[in-house]
């Protein structure tokens, strides 16, 4: 029994009823929340502090290996030797976004309008032996001049694969009704300087001889259409065999990859050269009068004469005599004035001689004079052809 007095007792009694109706507990929904932030807040530290253990010793070990490599963590129940065969992955992105790719630089435009290659001086391959034109740090002409370099016809395209197009050109060195060609690839450097890339094809003293045009395709194959003979001394250049023929560039010269490489035999590739002795008659025992004349005819071409026709412009009093002219598929008595002789193949670079006999009868006269020596080609129709070269085919002789 407590010995307060009840007086005090109630006084307590009364302050307690009245200071706890002031205060408001939490509650159940408050006890709640509290409880679940302290678990969330106690689950992140321990999280934290399981990461920081588990970092440490990689970073540790990581500065500690020579190869910066990192080892894999031990965990519970799993080996702990890292994989040998499986590298390290690479990332498929740049790792900063300073990263940048580099590539390399356009090459120069190397398109010259024919304006252009006109007003520009050039320096062109050198021509081939024997009298020419200039070839360093000169124009190209637009027209026709004596000892310049003639521009005939132009092209372009990418010529050398650089994925820039350049400029190809026909050229002439003018020499009197001929002279020397080349087709000529021209670039631009990269201050766009006009710069010679190198020679396509030029004509030679065989073959070709002439060259016609030329045309750039797609995939930088330069068609060039050569001919086996160069026209000349009045005839036509429909008398040449005419082919295309295709050059690449192969890194530091022209190489041809495409078309014929020979020519086929060219019925007016002939060039016949006559010479032949003076006619000198002497008197025989019978009161007729004989001699003789040597006659050389040589093919200085390297196409063949089919057949040769052979003529002498003696007058009818002096007649074929003698075992000479058993050479001649025909009959020499048969023929006046000239005197024929039809004569076999003639291959390029040979010759034939004759010693062809005559006999003047005793009561014929024949004074002094002058006579043409002239041999011709003949093809197989043993039709005449005319020569690219025909100013020596004949031969003036004197006869008495």
């Amino acid at each position: 029994m407590s010995d307060i007095d009840p007086r005090l007792r109630d006084r307590f009694a009364a302050y307690r009823a009245e200071t706890i109706s002031q205060i408001a507990g939490p509650g159940p929904d408050q006890a709640r929340r509290t409880l679940r932030r302290r678990r969330q807040a106690r689950a992140v530290a321990v999280a934290v502090t399981a990461i920081a253990l588990a970092v440490a010793p990689i970073v540790a070990n990581a500065a500690l290996r020579d190869d910066g490599s990192v080892p894999v963590p031990a965990q519970t129940g799993v080996p702990t030797t890292p994989p040998t065969s499986a590298p390290a992955p690479t990332p498929s992105t740049p790792l900063t976004p300073s990263t940048t790719r580099t590539t390399s630089p356009a090459a120069p435009d190397g398109r010259i309008s024919r304006a252009q290659l006109l007003g520009t001086p050039v320096t062109l391959p050198v021509w081939r032996a024997g009298p020419g034109c200039p070839t360093s740090k000169v124009r190209i002409t637009a027209d026709y001049r004596e000892e310049a370099n003639w521009l005939l016809a132009l092209d372009h395209g990418d010529v050398d694969g650089d994925g820039a197009v350049e400029t190809v050109a026909l050229v002439q060195c003018v020499l009197g009704t001929r002279g020397p060609m080349q087709v000529v690839a021209f670039d631009r450097d990269e201050e766009g300087k006009v710069v010679t890339l190198g020679r396509v094809v030029a004509t030679t003293i065989d073959k070709p001889q002439w060259l016609f045009a030329l045309d750039v395709v797609d995939d930088g194959t330069v068609r060039v259409q050569v001919g086996d003979i160069a026209p000349g001394g009045g005839w036509s250049s429909e008398w040449s065999q005419r082919q295309w023929r295709g050059y690449r560039w192969k890194g530091e010269a022209f190489t041809q990859v495409s078309g014929p490489t020979t020519f086929g035999t060219n019925k007016h590739d002939v060039n016949l050269v006559v010479t032949s002795s003076d006619l000198a008659l002497t008197t025989a025992p019978d009161g007729s009068r004989t001699g003789t004349v040597t006659v050389r005819i040589r093919n200085g071409a390297t196409g063949p004469a089919a057949y040769v026709a052979l003529r002498l412009g003696l007058p009818e009093a002096i007649r074929p005599d003698g075992d000479g002219w058993a050479a001649c598929r025909n009959d020499p008595q048969t023929t006046r004035e000239p005197v024929t002789c039809d004569l076999n193949r003639l291959e390029g670079g040979k010759e034939v001689r004759l010693t062809l006999g005559f006999r003047v009868a005793a009561d014929a006269t024949v004074g002094t004079g002058k006579a043409d020596v002239d041999a011709r080609p003949m093809d197989a129709a043993f039709d005449l052809v005319e020569e690219v070269y025909g100013v020596d085919n004949k031969v003036v002789i004197t006869y008495r």
